[in-house]
């Protein structure tokens, strides 16, 4: 099943984001090697593409897990979460219906 992950910056977490980016992108590619990843992006901060040093309020990502208990753990364990960028991580079940 799919499940949406949001998770949510902590304030002036951008040098933190930054830091482990690679540890983060190295996960979702892991998934979408697998077939498991729908999307996944940043929410900027303002609204523009490229945020500059007003950085980031969270990211979402939409990918498969066999339960949420699996997505939960998933998602926890993201660098983002190890080293404070997110201050919180959101997991619900999510149904595809478009495209």
């Amino acid at each position: 099943m799919w499940y949406i992950i949001i998770g949510r910056d902590a304030p002036d977490s951008l040098e933190l984001r930054l830091q482990a980016r690679a540890d983060h992108l190295a996960r979702l590619h892991a998934l979408q090697d697998e077939g498991r990843l729908l999307l996944a992006g940043p929410m900027p901060a303002i609204d523009c593409e490229d945020p500059g040093p007003a950085g980031f309020v969270g990211s979402v990502i939409v990918a498969a897990f066999a339960d949420l208990g699996a997505a939960r753990r998933w998602a926890e364990a993201d660098p983002y979460r190890a080293c404070g960028a997110y201050a919180s991580v959101e997991v619900q079940p999510f149904r595809r219906v478009l495209p």
